[in-house]
């Protein structure tokens, strides 16, 4: 895939594009693959963002005491 400025919205937006054109079964062989591996790639550059959105995010809460303190936004999967 071509090194190409995009923002998490348009790699989302673009890889929707690939799966739609890829479950049409009107693509051949070599143009599945090359989707696919394009596909992949997205998949790859939309999870970095998404990892590092989850760094820094964080949550404030408040105690028992009535105290607000930050911690981390842990998602469990």
């Amino acid at each position: 895939m071509k090194a190409k400025k995009r923002n998490f919205e348009e790699a989302i937006n673009e890889l929707e594009g690939i799966v739609e054109r890829l479950e049409s079964g009107e693509l051949t062989l070599d143009e599945s693959i090359e989707l696919f591996q394009n596909g992949i790639e997205l998949s790859k550059y939309c999870t970095k963002k998404l990892d590092e959105v989850e760094k820094k995010i964080s949550i404030l809460i408040e105690d028992e005491k009535g105290e607000i303190r930050e911690e981390t936004f842990k998602i469990d999967m």
